[in-house]
């Protein structure tokens, strides 16, 4: 197992607020300033200590939202902003990021994490190729050249679930399974929360039956199930493989609404420094950067990047998931969840034992970086000192992110 370059200070995160919920009128500085200040205040270091700022965000279209976040929130001048866009898995590489800044001699301690803020994204358009032409608005780039392989998300999703039997039945269960999680356990959960405009608690997480999951609308079905219904008959209003309405044919392996975490706004940031500075500076280290990978791995399936990554990280380390005491997920899709589950010989009652992002939503700069914050915080509340953690996400495109950390002692 590598040496520790990065000890782990403190973290904070804001709330999750629903896409248009009470976040709706903030820009990314505005979410991530206070949970930043109040990060340096629970960790007691001083503004003027941290010597870079690292921040993912996937919906700001441009600009430097890292050094945004470093003058909202009054740290100095000096210090650099790095911004990271790496889409779902950005918060979580912009800390990996960041332990490179401390492992390269490049920073002391740095601020590392994510913010969204989705519902202020810009409006986004193709430049016209002609005078004359108008522009062309779009809701997402693409992120792969060749279309074929770059579907959409909840496609790719729908896809893999009709492929490998996924009922929806079993996802819909597993998304009211986090929900109820979210829910028991909101007291201790609040405890890592900073307030941002008033907000203290995750505003998504509900109490669902089954019953009332069944009724929910299928909002993606995979191709096979869509000529299907085409070929059933045109009165079944199906002109898309995604679906605003359950097509009546649709079997039980189509994703619910339920099953798919809802965008949102949110923040999370982790501050970390080496031991040298730790000790200069007499600052206690709450836990312990143990390694990281990103890699990528095929767009076609983008969500199941998390299980590479994973894979990677632990063998990097020298550890395996049965080292690992908690785990945690940003699991944008319930099958995303159940098939890093089989894949890594976990039972979904080990995974995200707080809620996961089908709970709290997906503000896609920040969830990462969320669950990041997770991890360490069911660390240190119910494991032993040196107990060791997993985190992982998939991004857009094939890209997976995943790290393990320790407890401190």
């Amino acid at each position: 197992m590598p040496d520790a370059t990065a000890l782990i200070l403190g973290w904070a995160r804001s709330a999750v607020a629903p896409h248009g919920g009470v976040f709706k009128t903030l820009h990314p500085h505005d979410i991530a300033a206070p949970v930043v200040q109040g990060l340096l205040a629970r960790a007691g270091i001083a503004a003027d200590m941290v010597d870079a700022v690292v921040v993912g965000n996937a919906l700001g279209a441009g600009g430097n939202p890292a050094r945004m976040v470093a003058l909202a929130a009054g740290l100095p001048d000096r210090s650099a902003a790095y911004s990271v866009d790496t889409q779902c898995c950005a918060g979580l590489d912009a800390v990996s990021m960041a332990v490179g800044l401390l492992a390269s001699g490049n920073a002391s301690v740095v601020i590392a994490g994510g913010v969204e803020a989705w519902s202020r994204a810009p409006i986004r358009q193709h430049r016209p190729m002609h005078v004359g032409e108008a522009a062309v608005s779009y809701e997402r780039p693409a992120f792969a050249p060749d279309p074929a392989r770059d579907p959409d998300m909840l496609l790719a999703a729908a896809r893999y679930a009709a492929r490998r039997g996924y009922t929806r039945v079993a996802q819909d269960a597993y998304a009211i399974l986090s929900h109820e999680r979210a829910l028991a356990r909101a007291d201790t959960v609040a405890q890592e929360i900073v307030p941002v405009a008033g907000l203290d608690r995750d505003a998504y997480p509900r109490h669902i039956k089954l019953s009332r999951a069944a009724r929910m609308p299928a909002v993606a079905v995979s191709d096979e199930i869509a000529q299907a219904g085409e070929q059933a008959g045109a009165e079944a209003g199906v002109q898309t493989r995604l679906c605003d309405t359950p097509p009546a044919f649709a079997p039980d392996h189509s994703l619910s609404a339920l099953s798919i975490a809802p965008r949102a706004d949110g923040a999370a940031f982790v501050v970390l420094a080496n031991p040298d500075a730790c000790k200069r500076l007499g600052l206690q280290a709450r836990a312990t950067w143990i390694g990281s990978a990103s890699i990528g791995a095929a767009p076609e399936t983008p969500m199941l990047a998390a299980i590479a990554a994973s894979q990677t990280v632990l063998a990097r380390v020298g550890l395996s998931m049965g080292d690992m005491a908690a785990v945690e997920l940003h699991d944008a899709f319930a099958v995303q969840a159940l098939s890093f589950c089989d894949a890594l010989g976990l039972k979904p009652a080990a995974l995200n034992r707080r809620g996961g992002g089908l709970a709290r939503g997906h503000p896609i700069g920040a969830s990462a970086a969320i669950a990041l914050v997770r991890l360490l915080a069911d660390l240190e509340r119910d494991e032993a000192p040196g107990a060791f953690g997993l985190t992982a996400v998939a991004g857009a495109g094939g890209i997976g992110a995943a790290a393990v950390v320790a407890r401190g002692q």
